[in-house]
């Protein structure tokens, strides 16, 4: 039997490329959201620079699904904030004219549902879908 001896430093090489790579596919996604986010909000009339600044991309998302500004304080109470988060997801996709599967897809697949919000041919129309009614609705109703 031919058994191979890997050294510490053969280890630590393959290591430290493994951990290299994450960081390389993680970074890359979190470009991509971002990316993601400034087109969002540049579809909504926003700037797009509001994306990369904490706290003030909250205030511009709270703009545009149409909620109050005092909603931000709810994202710092524990438990409270992952309810938040979730409607506000689903305030944002009917803001888009997309429905609550598109918010599931939000959910757990944020890095390709998010580049089809900003990148795909999604349309804002107006805060929550302005009362619900997305685009297929408005037109069956004519």
């Amino acid at each position: 039997m031919d058994d191979q001896i890997y050294t510490n430093s053969e280890m630590s090489t393959a290591a430290a490329a493994g951990g290299m790579l994450f960081f390389i596919i993680y970074f890359a996604i979190i470009i991509l959201l971002i990316a993601s986010l400034w087109k969002i909000f540049v579809k909504a009339g926003k700037p797009g620079w509001a994306a990369i600044v904490p706290i003030y991309n909250t205030v511009i998302l709270l703009e545009i699904i149409g909620k109050p500004l005092w909603w931000i304080f709810l994202f710092f109470i524990p438990g409270v904030n992952l309810v938040i988060g979730i409607w506000t997801m689903n305030l944002l996709a009917k803001s888009f004219g997309k429905t609550e599967g598109f918010t599931i897809g939000m959910i757990f697949l944020p890095f390709i549902f998010y580049p089809i919000l900003g990148f795909g041919d999604a349309v804002y129309v107006g805060p929550a879908g302005s009362d619900g009614n997305t685009p297929n609705q408005l037109t069956d109703r004519v």
